[in-house]
C-alpha cells in the first residue's frame, strides 16, 4: 500500500525529471511570479510619470503646483536672496535659497546656498531645511524665508528671459530654422511653427561658428533624472551640450550646461521648465595635419541663457555616443546633430555664422 501510495505521486509529470531540473523549474516559475508583480508594481509607479504638459497655459490651468515653482527674488538692496522651487508632482517641491540673489544674477558657487524640501497643505506651501533652522512659507506668490538667524526675508515670483531670446540673425548668417520649413535639416520633423526634437541632423557640414539655439522644455513634474526633457546639441556631430530640465539642480556634465562626459557648467543657468531658453555657442574646429593626424583639440565657449558657463574650454575627448555615426572623427568639420531622447523637447529661431 505503502509503495502503491508512492506510485501514485510519482505519476506527477515532475516525476520524469530530475531533482536538479524540478528545483529550476519551481525556482523559475517563482522568479516568473515575481517578475510579473515587480512589472505590475513598477506599471503603477510609472503612471504618474505620464503626466506632462508641452504649453504653460495648460498647465497653470491643470496643474496648480505649476504656478508655484520658478524663481523667487527679494527686493532690499541690504540683503538680497533668491530662491529655485521645483515641482516634484503631487504637491511635493525642493527648493534652494541663494544669498546675494540668483545664479548668473548675483549668486556666485562660492557664496551660500541651502535646499528646503516640503509639500502643500493647507493652501499654502512649507519647506524646511534639513537641519530645521531654515523656512520657507510660500503662499499667493510670495515666498517668506526665516532664516536660522531669526531673519525674515520677503521675495516675489519672477519669470526671468534670456536676453539673447529672440535674437536675429545677423548680417552673413546662415538662418538653419526659422519656423517657415525644415529644408536645411534631414529628419527633422515641425510642429506650430517649432522644430520637435526628433533627431534632425544638418545637411551642411560647419568648421568653426557661432551657433544660437533656442529651446524649451516640457514640464514633467513626477520624472526624475534623464527623463526629464533630456536632449542635445551636437557640435560637430560629436560634442554635446546638454538640454536637460535642470531646474534648481547641482551643476553635473550631464545637466543641462554641461558638455556631456566631458565638463560641468561653471553655473547652473537652466531656467524652469516650458520657459524658452538660449544657446549661444563659440565652437573653434579641431585642426589636422595633412595625414590625418589631430594637431589641437576643438575649443567651446558657451552662454547657457545669455551666462558665460564653459570658457574657451578645450575639449579633449571624443563623443560621439547618439550622434550620427556616419561622421568621420578624423575631419575638422561635422553637422549639428539635435539629439532625440524621447522627450517632447522643442525648439526655434536657429542660426550660425561661420568663421
Amino acid at each position: 500500500m505503502k509503495n502503491k501510495r508512492y506510485s501514485l505521486f510519482f505519476r506527477h509529470p515532475l516525476a520524469e525529471i530530475s531533482f536538479a531540473q524540478k528545483f529550476f523549474a519551481c525556482r523559475l516559475g517563482f522568479r516568473t511570479l515575481v517578475l510579473a508583480v515587480s512589472c505590475m508594481v513598477s506599471c503603477v509607479r510609472a503612471e504618474p510619470n505620464v503626466r506632462m504638459w508641452t504649453d504653460a497655459a495648460k498647465a497653470e490651468r491643470e496643474d496648480a503646483d505649476f504656478l508655484i515653482q520658478g524663481e523667487y527674488r527679494s527686493d532690499g538692496a541690504e540683503s538680497v536672496h533668491g530662491a529655485q522651487v521645483i515641482a516634484l508632482g503631487g504637491g511635493k517641491f525642493d527648493a534652494v535659497i541663494f544669498t546675494g540673489g540668483l545664479p548668473g544674477a548675483g549668486w556666485e558657487p562660492s557664496m551660500y546656498r541651502v535646499k528646503l524640501r516640503g509639500e502643500m497643505a493647507n493652501g499654502g506651501l512649507t519647506l524646511v531645511s534639513a537641519s530645521g533652522k531654515t523656512k520657507a512659507v510660500i503662499e499667493k506668490g510670495q515666498l517668506t524665508l526665516t532664516k536660522k538667524s531669526g531673519a525674515v526675508v520677503t521675495m516675489k515670483r519672477l519669470e526671468r528671459k534670456s536676453p539673447t531670446l529672440g535674437e536675429k540673425a545677423p548680417s552673413g548668417a546662415m538662418v538653419l530654422f526659422d519656423g517657415s520649413s525644415t529644408e536645411h535639416w534631414e529628419k527633422a520633423v515641425m510642429e506650430d511653427g517649432e522644430m520637435t526634437a526628433s533627431g534632425a541632423t544638418s545637411k551642411k557640414l560647419f568648421g568653426s561658428y557661432r551657433l544660437h539655439v533656442e529651446f524649451r522644455t516640457p514640464y514633467r513634474p513626477n520624472a526624475r533624472g534623464q527623463q526629464r526633457g533630456n536632449s542635445g546639441i551636437y557640435h560637430s556631430g560629436r560634442w554635446e551640450t546638454q538640454i536637460l530640465d535642470s531646474f534648481g539642480l547641482e551643476v553635473e556634465s550631464n545637466e543641462c550646461g554641461g558638455i556631456y562626459s566631458i565638463a560641468k557648467p561653471r553655473l547652473n543657468l537652466c531656467l524652469p521648465p516650458l520657459a524658452w531658453q538660449t544657446y549661444d555657442v563659440e565652437f573653434t574646429a579641431a585642426t589636422f595635419d595633412a595625414s590625418g593626424k589631430r594637431t589641437a583639440w576643438p575649443r567651446m565657449t558657451v552662454r547657457l541663457n545669455g551666462v558665460v558657463i564653459h570658457d574657451d574650454l578645450e575639449l579633449t575627448k571624443d563623443f560621439t555616443a547618439s550622434a550620427p555615426l556616419s561622421v568621420p572623427l578624423k575631419t575638422a568639420t561635422g553637422p549639428i546633430h539635435l539629439q532625440d531622447h524621447g522627450n517632447p523637447v522643442r525648439f526655434r529661431n536657429i542660426w550660425i555664422v561661420e568663421k
